[in-house]
């Protein structure tokens, strides 16, 4: 281990954990620093009147603005530990996300290739977008996706976006021991050498950025504005709706009267 690195281990785990508590009962590590899915409260929606939900659905609502595109994209990454960031680049785009925490279970995957070759069978081709650990079992994951969505008769096209030898050459990142217990080490050995390196390693918005230059060399943008000037007149139309709920529940309870009495 080289000087002044930490070694990775369940004790300075557990240090590293008293260090960022003690850090924000002392106002120096900020409370949303940090995000823990694992735990919080949740509660059931509730709303104050019918023109609330309505104006709320105005907000939210969204078309499928990839459905006039030539193609389909999906990002799909390794670790759990990183679908903030990942959902976060992507939901800006309007693109899937699924956390595959380690090779993806067979029945996520034949669930994927269901839904990946409905779109291929609409007329669109498809890409998965992987970023995934550089150590050997990493590596091997993104053929373990293009193999098994091909056992399921899906075309879907598999990318690897990170991490890459290039970028670990390129940004450095801090390295960790190769795993010699990992069955595929020795192919990896022979062209990397002894250390692997972790995909959480690069900064959250260079992951941000690979998605969204990714996607930004894919999509039709004529096809996208179009779709999004669609979406922002139907959510003023709902929130017309909204400011007039009263009107409006007038004049329907008033057409129903008149269809009733017809």
């Amino acid at each position: 281990m080289s000087r002044g690195l930490i070694a990775n281990s369940q004790l300075e785990y557990r240090r590293l954990g008293a260090v960022i508590s003690y850090g924000r009962l002392a106002g120096a590590i900020d409370w949303e620093a940090i995000e823990d899915r694992t735990r919080g409260l949740r509660s059931p929606p509730v709303w104050s009147s019918p023109e609330n939900i309505v104006e709320a659905a105005s907000r939210q609502f969204r078309l499928d603005v990839w459905a006039d595109q030539p193609l389909r994209v999906e990002v799909w990454a390794e670790k759990e530990a990183l679908a903030g960031v990942f959902l976060h680049a992507c939901d800006a785009l309007r693109v899937p996300y699924l956390s595959c925490r380690g090779y993806v279970s067979q029945s996520e995957l034949w669930r994927a290739a269901r839904r990946l070759r409905s779109y291929v069978e609409a007329g669109q081709d498809v890409i998965v977008l992987y970023f995934g650990d550089h150590d050997p079992s990493g590596l091997d994951m993104t053929r373990d996706i293009e193999d098994r969505l091909r056992r399921f008769d899906c075309a879907a096209g598999v990318r690897r976006l990170a991490l890459n030898i290039d970028q670990v050459r390129k940004y450095n990142p801090p390295p960790n021991p190769a795993k010699m217990t990992d069955s595929r080490i020795g192919g990896y050995l022979e062209e990397f050498g002894d250390q692997s390196w972790e995909l959480d390693a690069l900064e959250p918005r260079l992951l941000s950025a690979l998605v969204a230059d990714e996607l930004s060399g894919l999509m039709d943008n004529e096809a996208w504005n179009a779709r999004v000037s669609e979406e922002v007149e139907a959510r003023g139309e709902l929130s017309l709706v909204a400011s007039r709920w009263k009107q409006a529940v007038r004049g329907a309870r008033r057409r129903t009267k008149k269809q009733d009495r017809g």
